[in-house]
């Protein structure tokens, strides 16, 4: 499974909020900022964090897909 926040960037910039302001207004970690950066996966509660901040839904900041391991059954993501 792989995520990628594109979608959050491209959302920060049409609201005119930069990453140090949504980090501060949502109470989130930087640690937590610099893995959506490198598209690994954060805390259901980050999410939450952010959508309730930028007044959105989930689907709205995210997206991810399903690799061919993970679709044929097998565990090849990481957590």
């Amino acid at each position: 499974m792989t995520v990628n926040y594109d979608k959050l960037w491209k959302l920060l910039i049409d609201k005119k909020i930069s990453k140090t302001q949504l980090v501060h207004k949502s109470g989130i970690s930087t640690n937590a900022m610099a893995k959506m950066g490198k598209n690994q996966f954060v805390r259901l509660e980050v999410l939450i964090r952010i959508c309730d901040i930028l007044h959105c839904q989930i689907d709205d900041i995210i997206d991810y897909s399903m690799d061919v391991e993970t679709e044929r059954g097998g565990n090849s993501y990481e957590i």
